[in-house]
């Protein structure tokens, strides 16, 4: 399967039998990043997080008093 990312616009091409191409055909809002955009990412959120004024956006969990 030929592929695309959405960063940087590379083509690649992957197994067909993979769990990412079987994603990518039945659920168009998934997109495809290589794997260089993808540790590129990784590693500035990283280093934003090791700045401490990186603020993850987690839901917070209700507590119900009544259970």
């Amino acid at each position: 399967m030929r592929v695309k990312c959405v960063i940087c616009d590379v083509v690649e091409s992957i197994d067909n039998d993979l769990p990412l191409a079987k994603k990518l055909r039945n659920r168009p809002i998934h997109t495809y990043m290589c794997e260089t955009c993808h540790s590129r990412i990784e590693d500035r959120t990283m280093e934003r997080k090791d700045t401490g004024k990186f603020k993850e956006n987690k839901p917070q969990e209700e507590t119900d008093d009544y259970i």
